[in-house]
Protein backbone atom coordinates (compact mmCIF):
# COMPACT_ATOMS: atom_id res chain seq x y z
CA UNK A 1 0.00 0.00 0.00
CA UNK A 2 1.53 3.68 -0.75
CA UNK A 3 2.03 6.28 1.79
CA UNK A 4 3.06 10.00 2.02
CA UNK A 5 5.72 10.86 -0.01
CA UNK A 6 8.07 11.93 2.73
CA UNK A 7 11.92 12.77 3.41
CA UNK A 8 12.51 11.09 6.89
CA UNK A 9 16.08 11.52 8.42
CA UNK A 10 17.44 8.84 10.04
CA UNK A 11 18.56 8.59 13.93
CA UNK A 12 21.11 11.81 14.48
CA UNK A 13 24.46 10.99 13.51
CA UNK A 14 24.02 7.44 12.50
CA UNK A 15 26.52 6.36 10.05
CA UNK A 16 26.19 2.46 9.85
CA UNK A 17 29.24 1.92 12.88
CA UNK A 18 30.06 3.14 15.78
CA UNK A 19 33.50 2.72 17.13
CA UNK A 20 33.04 -0.96 18.24
CA UNK A 21 31.66 -1.45 14.56
CA UNK A 22 33.89 0.09 13.01
CA UNK A 23 36.50 -1.89 13.55
CA UNK A 24 34.58 -4.78 11.96
CA UNK A 25 35.13 -2.75 8.23
CA UNK A 26 31.69 -2.71 6.75
CA UNK A 27 31.71 -1.77 2.94
CA UNK A 28 29.44 1.33 3.07
CA UNK A 29 28.18 2.57 0.48
CA UNK A 30 27.23 -0.80 -0.77
CA UNK A 31 28.38 -0.74 -4.97
CA UNK A 32 25.57 -0.39 -7.37
CA UNK A 33 25.95 -2.26 -10.12
CA UNK A 34 24.25 -1.58 -13.43
CA UNK A 35 23.30 -5.85 -14.43
CA UNK A 36 22.61 -5.74 -18.81
CA UNK A 37 19.49 -8.17 -19.33
CA UNK A 38 17.51 -8.00 -22.23
CA UNK A 39 14.60 -8.98 -20.37
CA UNK A 40 14.40 -5.97 -19.09
CA UNK A 41 16.30 -3.89 -21.88
CA UNK A 42 13.58 -4.88 -24.36
CA UNK A 43 10.88 -2.70 -22.45
CA UNK A 44 13.38 0.46 -21.72
CA UNK A 45 14.39 -0.90 -18.35
CA UNK A 46 17.88 -0.58 -16.61
CA UNK A 47 18.79 -3.00 -13.72
CA UNK A 48 20.72 -2.40 -11.39
CA UNK A 49 22.42 -4.49 -8.32
CA UNK A 50 22.83 -2.93 -4.70
CA UNK A 51 25.10 -4.98 -3.52
CA UNK A 52 24.64 -4.84 0.45
CA UNK A 53 25.32 -8.60 0.67
CA UNK A 54 29.15 -7.11 0.27
CA UNK A 55 28.64 -4.77 3.32
CA UNK A 56 30.71 -7.66 5.64
CA UNK A 57 31.21 -11.14 5.12
CA UNK A 58 29.82 -12.13 8.29
CA UNK A 59 26.92 -9.53 9.10
CA UNK A 60 25.78 -9.20 5.14
CA UNK A 61 22.92 -6.98 3.94
CA UNK A 62 20.47 -5.96 5.48
CA UNK A 63 21.54 -8.16 8.62
CA UNK A 64 24.23 -5.16 8.84
CA UNK A 65 21.95 -2.27 8.42
CA UNK A 66 19.35 -3.41 10.80
CA UNK A 67 21.84 -5.15 13.48
CA UNK A 68 24.17 -2.19 13.97
CA UNK A 69 21.62 0.58 15.52
CA UNK A 70 20.37 -2.12 17.86
CA UNK A 71 24.16 -3.51 19.00
CA UNK A 72 24.86 -0.09 19.44
CA UNK A 73 22.09 0.78 21.47
CA UNK A 74 23.29 -3.16 23.28
CA UNK A 75 26.44 -1.53 24.46
CA UNK A 76 27.84 -4.65 25.05
CA UNK A 77 25.26 -6.26 27.30
CA UNK A 78 24.09 -9.38 26.18
CA UNK A 79 21.31 -9.50 23.56
CA UNK A 80 18.49 -11.88 23.02
CA UNK A 81 16.35 -12.30 19.97
CA UNK A 82 14.38 -14.44 17.93
CA UNK A 83 13.87 -16.39 14.76
CA UNK A 84 13.53 -19.74 13.18
CA UNK A 85 15.72 -23.07 12.49
CA UNK A 86 17.33 -21.19 9.31
CA UNK A 87 17.13 -17.67 10.31
CA UNK A 88 19.28 -15.42 9.02
CA UNK A 89 19.02 -12.90 11.68
CA UNK A 90 19.93 -15.35 14.53
CA UNK A 91 23.19 -16.43 12.58
CA UNK A 92 24.14 -12.41 11.85
CA UNK A 93 23.55 -11.78 15.79
CA UNK A 94 25.80 -14.76 17.12
CA UNK A 95 28.50 -13.93 14.42
CA UNK A 96 28.39 -10.27 16.04
CA UNK A 97 28.81 -11.78 19.27
CA UNK A 98 31.41 -13.55 18.29
CA UNK A 99 33.69 -10.77 16.82
CA UNK A 100 32.70 -8.22 19.35
CA UNK A 101 32.93 -10.46 22.83
CA UNK A 102 28.96 -10.16 24.13
CA UNK A 103 26.90 -12.92 24.98
CA UNK A 104 24.21 -13.72 22.28
CA UNK A 105 20.70 -15.42 23.38
CA UNK A 106 18.76 -16.84 20.25
CA UNK A 107 15.32 -17.95 20.97
CA UNK A 108 14.26 -20.74 18.50
CA UNK A 109 10.87 -21.18 16.79
CA UNK A 110 10.07 -25.31 17.58
CA UNK A 111 10.81 -27.09 20.86
CA UNK A 112 11.18 -30.26 18.45
CA UNK A 113 14.06 -29.14 17.13
CA UNK A 114 15.95 -29.51 20.74
CA UNK A 115 15.75 -32.94 20.60
CA UNK A 116 17.19 -33.37 16.99
CA UNK A 117 20.99 -32.72 15.84
CA UNK A 118 21.44 -29.36 15.09
CA UNK A 119 20.70 -28.06 11.20
CA UNK A 120 24.13 -25.82 9.54
CA UNK A 121 22.32 -23.12 10.47
CA UNK A 122 21.71 -23.62 13.83
CA UNK A 123 25.03 -25.06 14.24
CA UNK A 124 27.07 -21.76 13.02
CA UNK A 125 25.02 -20.15 15.44
CA UNK A 126 25.89 -22.35 18.33
CA UNK A 127 29.34 -22.41 16.82
CA UNK A 128 29.57 -18.88 17.61
CA UNK A 129 28.90 -19.02 21.05
CA UNK A 130 25.39 -18.00 20.87
CA UNK A 131 22.91 -20.49 23.31
CA UNK A 132 20.13 -21.76 21.65
CA UNK A 133 16.74 -21.33 23.91
CA UNK A 134 13.60 -23.42 22.29
CA UNK A 135 10.29 -23.11 22.62
CA UNK A 136 7.01 -24.30 21.27
CA UNK A 137 5.31 -22.56 18.45
CA UNK A 138 2.28 -21.29 20.56
CA UNK A 139 4.91 -19.61 22.77
CA UNK A 140 7.14 -18.26 20.21
CA UNK A 141 3.38 -16.68 18.79
CA UNK A 142 3.35 -14.83 22.10
CA UNK A 143 7.22 -13.74 22.38
CA UNK A 144 6.07 -10.45 22.70
CA UNK A 145 3.84 -10.48 25.33
CA UNK A 146 5.27 -9.17 28.80
CA UNK A 147 5.26 -12.69 30.91
CA UNK A 148 6.89 -14.43 27.81
CA UNK A 149 9.91 -11.97 27.34
CA UNK A 150 10.08 -11.92 31.79
CA UNK A 151 10.49 -15.57 31.90
CA UNK A 152 12.82 -15.11 29.34
CA UNK A 153 14.53 -12.33 31.32
CA UNK A 154 14.51 -14.38 34.68
CA UNK A 155 16.40 -17.01 32.73
CA UNK A 156 18.92 -15.49 31.27
CA UNK A 157 19.82 -12.10 33.42
CA UNK A 158 19.33 -8.50 31.85
CA UNK A 159 19.66 -8.34 28.15
CA UNK A 160 18.51 -5.85 25.27
CA UNK A 161 15.62 -7.49 23.40
CA UNK A 162 15.86 -7.56 19.57
CA UNK A 163 12.71 -8.81 17.55
CA UNK A 164 12.59 -11.29 15.00
CA UNK A 165 15.01 -9.97 11.91
CA UNK A 166 15.87 -7.17 13.48
CA UNK A 167 13.12 -5.50 12.77
CA UNK A 168 11.53 -2.21 15.16
CA UNK A 169 12.30 1.31 14.94
CA UNK A 170 15.83 1.42 15.06
CA UNK A 171 16.45 -1.02 12.55
CA UNK A 172 13.90 1.23 10.36
CA UNK A 173 15.70 4.90 10.76
CA UNK A 174 18.97 3.05 9.98
CA UNK A 175 17.99 1.02 6.98
CA UNK A 176 16.81 5.23 5.94
CA UNK A 177 20.69 5.45 4.91
CA UNK A 178 20.35 2.46 2.12
CA UNK A 179 17.73 5.25 0.32
CA UNK A 180 20.02 7.67 0.68
CA UNK A 181 22.78 5.62 -1.04
CA UNK A 182 19.67 5.02 -3.90
CA UNK A 183 18.90 8.43 -4.95
CA UNK A 184 19.05 10.42 -8.08
CA UNK A 185 20.25 6.40 -9.17
CA UNK A 186 16.73 4.65 -9.87
CA UNK A 187 13.43 5.27 -9.90
CA UNK A 188 12.13 2.39 -8.14
CA UNK A 189 14.16 0.57 -4.95
CA UNK A 190 13.04 -3.30 -5.15
CA UNK A 191 13.47 -5.20 -1.81
CA UNK A 192 12.56 -9.10 -1.02
CA UNK A 193 10.87 -8.77 2.71
CA UNK A 194 10.60 -10.69 5.95
CA UNK A 195 9.36 -8.64 8.25
CA UNK A 196 9.59 -5.36 6.99
CA UNK A 197 11.96 -3.22 8.60
CA UNK A 198 14.36 -3.01 5.39
CA UNK A 199 11.35 -1.78 3.19
CA UNK A 200 10.11 1.12 5.82
CA UNK A 201 13.49 2.35 6.36
CA UNK A 202 14.41 2.24 2.92
CA UNK A 203 11.10 4.33 1.42
CA UNK A 204 11.61 7.08 4.14
CA UNK A 205 14.98 7.53 2.45
CA UNK A 206 13.95 7.93 -0.94
CA UNK A 207 14.26 10.73 -2.47
CA UNK A 208 10.42 12.44 -3.60
CA UNK A 209 9.38 11.11 -6.57
CA UNK A 210 11.37 7.72 -6.19
CA UNK A 211 9.74 4.62 -5.05
CA UNK A 212 10.40 1.11 -2.97
CA UNK A 213 8.96 -2.28 -3.65
CA UNK A 214 8.58 -4.50 -1.47
CA UNK A 215 8.14 -8.38 -2.46
CA UNK A 216 6.99 -10.69 0.78
CA UNK A 217 8.56 -13.74 0.78
CA UNK A 218 5.81 -15.40 2.99
CA UNK A 219 2.20 -15.43 2.55
CA UNK A 220 0.06 -14.04 4.68
CA UNK A 221 -1.01 -10.10 3.78
CA UNK A 222 0.02 -8.75 6.84
CA UNK A 223 3.51 -6.85 5.97
CA UNK A 224 1.47 -3.62 5.06
CA UNK A 225 0.35 -3.63 8.34
CA UNK A 226 3.76 -4.09 9.94
CA UNK A 227 5.29 -2.10 7.67
CA UNK A 228 2.81 1.07 8.95
CA UNK A 229 3.88 -0.11 12.00
CA UNK A 230 7.22 0.22 11.91
CA UNK A 231 7.22 3.54 10.10
CA UNK A 232 4.96 4.97 12.85
CA UNK A 233 6.96 3.88 15.85
CA UNK A 234 10.25 4.85 13.50
CA UNK A 235 9.18 8.23 11.72
CA UNK A 236 5.78 9.45 13.46
CA UNK A 237 3.79 8.12 10.57
CA UNK A 238 4.07 7.13 6.93
CA UNK A 239 7.34 7.89 5.10
CA UNK A 240 7.79 7.60 1.32
CA UNK A 241 6.47 5.79 -1.02
CA UNK A 242 5.79 2.40 -0.83
CA UNK A 243 3.96 -0.82 -2.35
CA UNK A 244 3.90 -4.74 -2.01
CA UNK A 245 3.74 -7.05 -4.58
CA UNK A 246 2.16 -10.03 -2.46
CA UNK A 247 2.38 -12.51 -5.69
CA UNK A 248 6.14 -14.31 -5.56
CA UNK A 249 6.30 -15.83 -2.20
CA UNK A 250 6.68 -19.28 -3.75
CA UNK A 251 4.78 -21.29 -1.33
CA UNK A 252 5.82 -18.96 1.91
CA UNK A 253 8.34 -18.56 4.33
CA UNK A 254 11.74 -20.43 3.24
CA UNK A 255 10.14 -22.25 0.59
CA UNK A 256 11.43 -22.81 -3.09
CA UNK A 257 10.57 -24.44 -6.26
CA UNK A 258 12.38 -26.27 -8.77
CA UNK A 259 11.51 -23.17 -10.95
CA UNK A 260 12.46 -20.64 -8.79
CA UNK A 261 15.75 -22.51 -8.65
CA UNK A 262 16.66 -22.46 -12.25
CA UNK A 263 15.37 -18.89 -12.65
CA UNK A 264 18.53 -18.36 -10.26
CA UNK A 265 20.49 -20.50 -11.72
CA UNK A 266 20.07 -18.89 -14.87
CA UNK A 267 20.51 -15.68 -13.58
CA UNK A 268 23.98 -16.51 -12.07
CA UNK A 269 25.02 -17.81 -15.65
CA UNK A 270 24.05 -14.80 -16.91
CA UNK A 271 25.29 -12.09 -14.73
CA UNK A 272 28.03 -13.87 -12.26
CA UNK A 273 26.18 -13.09 -9.41
CA UNK A 274 25.47 -15.67 -6.40
CA UNK A 275 21.91 -16.10 -5.91
CA UNK A 276 20.60 -16.37 -2.78
CA UNK A 277 17.23 -18.61 -2.99
CA UNK A 278 14.98 -17.62 -0.32
CA UNK A 279 14.98 -13.96 -0.98
CA UNK A 280 17.71 -12.55 -3.84
CA UNK A 281 15.63 -14.84 -6.08
CA UNK A 282 12.12 -14.23 -5.11
CA UNK A 283 12.93 -10.69 -5.53
CA UNK A 284 14.71 -11.27 -8.67
CA UNK A 285 12.17 -13.13 -10.01
CA UNK A 286 9.56 -10.82 -9.67
CA UNK A 287 11.33 -7.90 -11.17
CA UNK A 288 11.56 -9.80 -14.04
CA UNK A 289 7.90 -10.82 -14.46
CA UNK A 290 6.86 -7.08 -13.59
CA UNK A 291 9.33 -5.97 -16.31
CA UNK A 292 7.62 -7.90 -18.71
CA UNK A 293 4.08 -7.01 -17.43
CA UNK A 294 4.89 -3.39 -17.90
CA UNK A 295 4.60 -2.53 -14.43
CA UNK A 296 8.00 -0.17 -15.15
CA UNK A 297 7.41 2.71 -17.74
CA UNK A 298 10.54 3.24 -20.41
CA UNK A 299 13.30 4.92 -19.28
CA UNK A 300 12.84 3.35 -15.66
CA UNK A 301 15.78 2.66 -13.53
CA UNK A 302 14.99 -0.10 -11.12
CA UNK A 303 17.69 -0.95 -8.40
CA UNK A 304 17.15 -4.32 -6.69
CA UNK A 305 18.57 -4.75 -3.35
CA UNK A 306 20.80 -8.06 -3.07
CA UNK A 307 20.39 -8.88 0.96
CA UNK A 308 22.65 -11.69 1.41
CA UNK A 309 24.60 -14.39 0.24
CA UNK A 310 23.78 -18.52 -0.88
CA UNK A 311 24.30 -20.95 1.47
CA UNK A 312 25.42 -24.70 0.84
CA UNK A 313 23.72 -26.64 -0.21
CA UNK A 314 20.71 -24.48 -1.90
CA UNK A 315 17.94 -26.74 -1.03
CA UNK A 316 14.18 -26.02 0.27
CA UNK A 317 14.58 -24.84 4.16
CA UNK A 318 11.10 -25.64 4.64
CA UNK A 319 11.26 -24.54 8.54
CA UNK A 320 11.33 -20.92 8.79
CA UNK A 321 14.03 -17.79 8.32
CA UNK A 322 13.80 -14.56 9.71
CA UNK A 323 15.17 -11.79 7.79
Amino acid sequence: MPSTPSDAPGPAGYSGQDPGLSRLRPVLPSPLQPAVDERFARHGVTLLLKRDDLIHADLPGNKWRKLAPNLRAAAGRPVLTFGGAYSNHLRATAAAGRLLGFRTIGVVRGDELAHRPLNPSLARCAADGMLLHFVDRRTYRAKGDPQVLAGLLSAYGECEVIPEGGSNALAAQACTELGRELRRTAGVAAVACGTGGTLAGLAAGLAPGQRALGVPVLRGGFLGDAVRDLQREAFGGPAGTWSLDERFHFGGYARTTPALHAFADDFEDRHGLPVERLYVAKLLYALTVLAGEGAFPAGCAVAAVITGRPDAPQEDQSSDSSR
